[in-house]
């Protein structure tokens, strides 16, 4: 376990602040960063099989999560997730609306959003983001009625999306948290430190040439360029931040690093403690804001901002010195929980979904994500 008083932070005030200082990684990016997925999960579908002949029951990550549709393998609400949360669970959580687009006028729906959002005592800014759909995608950080409206506009029509107010904090992580059935103390098998990738200006340069001078983001134009196209020819004041993604999305540009040495045995015990009343969540990373990294070692001043499920990934192995075997290796681990807690599920009674359920969901989630709003 890391030292509290060993830890330093970013100062308060910067893109980062509240996040570990870290040493900068061996490889600015990671040869394995960015390959497709099929060539991580090939060994996952591969032990998944031996496991289903096994268990005599391919469908058991299903039912590893009885609170949450498929387990949150696919296809799985946020809303539905939130409202599934027991009270206690609901208190950690930012508060947020729920709204669905529909062929009524934009006019009519932005009238609605802002009819809930007051009743509700939210206020801009406010973090707009599909109620269905994963790794961050049509995350949009709304401080308008003009940005909502455009928001709505862009948005499928059918599709639901929540406004969910913006936290006071800066620092981010993602905490993978594992609790057997039957137990009332789980583990944090996982946290992943979020950065969000900020260039320095230096008065003379534009935001265009700062980004491809930086040795990360200057691999990444493909990430930045399109998203900040209003802003390319802007010269960044010398020593002034210009924060690249908003969203902590690995495949947004969110800069991953293996924060597992921050975890502690008062972290453990604060979720224990505030997952205790969610029944039918076991598996799954929280995403979350927080003070600083000391208080949330201490299990204090932090907001949950998603709840993921079964197909969540300890996304510390998206540092860019994890080793490949280690990659693989978690990610194998995890699949075996899944299948362990699914099994023990089942002697209770839970009965697994079909295969139709689950490619029904997949299609669904496909297609309404193609559709879906640039991400901040």
């Amino acid at each position: 376990m890391t030292q509290l008083a060993n830890v330093e932070m970013i100062p308060q005030g910067m893109v980062n602040a509240g996040m570990p200082v870290l040493q900068e990684p061996k490889r600015v990016i990671s040869p394995f960063e960015f390959l497709p997925a099929w060539f991580f999960y090939t060994p996952v579908v591969l032990q998944s099989a031996a496991l289903s002949v096994v268990h005599r029951d391919w469908a058991l990550p299903l039912i590893a999560n009885p609170a949450i549709k498929l387990s949150g393998m696919v296809g799985e609400s946020k809303h539905d997730i939130f409202t599934s949360a027991g009270k206690q669970t609901k208190e950690w959580i930012l508060p947020f609306i729920t709204l669905t687009k529909t062929e009524q006028r934009t006019q009519d729906l932005l009238s609605d959003a802002k009819s809930q959002l007051e009743k509700a005592e939210l206020t801009y800014p406010l973090v707009a983001k599909p109620d269905l759909g994963c790794r961050g995608v049509g995350v949009k950080l709304i401080h308008s009625d003009e940005q909502l409206q455009n928001y709505i506009e862009t948005f499928p029509v059918s599709g639901r999306f929540l406004l969910q107010e913006k936290s006071q904090y800066s620092a981010e992580a993602g905490v993978f948290y594992v609790r057997q059935p039957g137990e009332s103390r789980g583990k944090i098998i996982s946290i992943t430190l979020k950065y969000s990738p900020r260039v320095i200006g230096d008065g003379h340069s534009t935001l265009k040439e700062l980004i491809e001078k930086c040795p990360r983001a200057g691999k990444l134009q493909h990430l930045y360029l399109p998203r900040h196209s209003e802003h390319l020819d802007l010269v960044v004041a010398d020593k002034d931040e210009f924060q690249l993604a908003f969203a902590g999305s690995h495949s947004r540009g969110a800069i991953f690093r293996d924060g597992n040495h921050f975890i502690t045995q008062a972290l453990e015990e604060k979720l224990d403690q505030i997952l205790g009343d969610f029944e039918g969540f076991h598996y799954g990373r929280l995403d979350i804001k927080f003070q600083d990294i000391q208080t949330l070692m201490n299990g204090e001043s932090f907001d949950i901002l998603e709840i993921n499920g079964a197909s969540s990934e300890a996304a510390h192995i998206w540092d860019s010195d994890t080793p490949l075997s280690d990659i693989f290796t978690t990610l194998l681990k995890q699949y075996r929980l899944l299948y362990q807690i699914g099994s023990k599920h089942k002697k209770q009674g839970h009965k697994t979904p079909t295969l139709g359920a689950l490619l029904q969901a997949w299609r669904e989630e496909k297609l309404l994500t193609q559709l879906y709003p640039m991400t901040d």
